[in-house]
């Protein structure tokens, strides 16, 4: 595996790339485009500029994550294979800056939902939280407005500004659109895809729901082993993969982690390892990735990894933020460099006890 960091670009990150580049073990980051928009066709020159900026600071981009796919394309609107074509584009642009591995979502208007970016825990940390209740209980352009506003002067992904004032207009696209549906152009999408992924090496790994059930009446589709399975079956092309967070699928309690690394061998491309506490079924907030701090049994979930040979980059996904730090919600440095040294320590451990 390779431990890396998703970082947003200097002019939105919290993060200096330096700054993760002294985490041990960690030369690779997961990044993107943070000013280009769903649709958008990605330059060469902007990729080769990106390369740079981490090249400089002595680091190499292992993927990227995520090139947004268009809502067009996810509702089946007319104008999709527009957006189709501009993606292939920029995929194009990506493989020829020898760039192989692209993490995306296909969930409608959201890209996540939580109904609280700085839940306060008992050692006085902060985290992301979700109440089923709160959530039910709010308007989506509300909720934008409190993530907005408790975000620390930063744009969270897949809240961006620009998209939240057409959020009624979202809504409206996906109206009939069912999970059957959605899942009918997820395939489309693929199929027309996969040439240009064949042709450089490219592999797409989808990132699930989060969480893994329907928010605002919206389909979700990425949620379970079963949905997975059809989804591989329908395009089964080894550059048709799947980002494993555990955090998304955990949402999902009846999910066994372990055993769906090992049902996917050799179609994770990607994994996002982190940790949740569950209050309830219907409430639970991020921990720090510690297994006694959590609900998941880390050791088990690195180890199903390491016992399938996966070889691809793993980043520790949202972390708390810890010692004062003001940062994107879930994205901050300190407790995300603790959890890359956490899980690069569960690995060095299990390699160890095989050999």
């Amino acid at each position: 595996m390779e431990m890396t960091l998703r970082y947003y670009g200097k002019e939105f990150d919290t993060v200096k790339l330096e700054h993760i580049f002294q985490i041990p073990g960690v030369k690779g980051v997961i990044t993107t485009l943070y000013d280009t928009t769903p649709g958008q066709v990605w330059t060469r020159e902007a990729i080769q500029k990106l390369k740079k900026e981490v090249s400089d600071a002595g680091g190499h981009i292992s993927g990227i994550e995520s090139v947004n796919v268009h809502d067009a394309i996810k509702a089946g609107t007319f104008d999709r294979d527009l957006y189709i074509d501009n993606y292939i584009e920029t995929l194009e642009n990506l493989g020829k800056e020898d760039i192989h591995l692209v993490c995306y979502n296909f969930m409608p208007v959201f890209d996540w939902t939580r109904s609280e970016l700085a839940r306060k825990r008992p050692d006085g940390s902060t985290v992301l939280a979700y109440n089923k209740k709160a959530v039910e209980s709010i308007k989506p352009e509300e909720m934008f407005d409190s993530i907005k506003n408790n975000s620390n002067g930063t744009i969270m992904p897949g809240w961006e500004p620009e998209r939240m004032e057409k959020v009624k207009e979202l809504f409206e696209i996906y109206k009939d659109i069912d999970e059957e549906k959605l899942f009918e152009n997820l395939c489309y999408f693929l199929r027309r895809i996969m040439p240009v992924c064949n042709k450089y090496d490219i592999k797409m790994a989808i990132h699930p729901d989060d969480p893994a059930w329907s928010v605002f009446g919206l389909p979700r589709i990425i949620t379970n082993e079963k949905n997975i399975k059809r989804m591989l079956e329908a395009v089964d092309d080894v550059h048709n993969g799947i980002t494993f967070c555990s955090g998304s699928y955990g949402t999902n309690l009846e999910n066994d982690l372990p055993h769906m690394i090992r049902e996917f061998k050799g179609r994770i491309h990607f994994a996002h390892v982190r940790n949740l506490k569950f209050n309830s079924p219907d409430d639970f907030e991020e921990a720090c990735h510690l297994s006694s701090d959590g609900s998941f049994d880390m050791y088990e979930i690195v180890k199903a990894l390491y016992e399938t040979g996966f070889t691809g980059p793993i980043r520790p996904d949202h972390g708390r933020m810890i010692w004062d730090e003001v940062a994107m919600p879930g994205y901050g440095l300190y407790d995300r460099a603790l959890g890359a040294c956490y899980i690069e320590g569960l690995w060095e451990a299990i390699e160890k006890g095989n050999k």
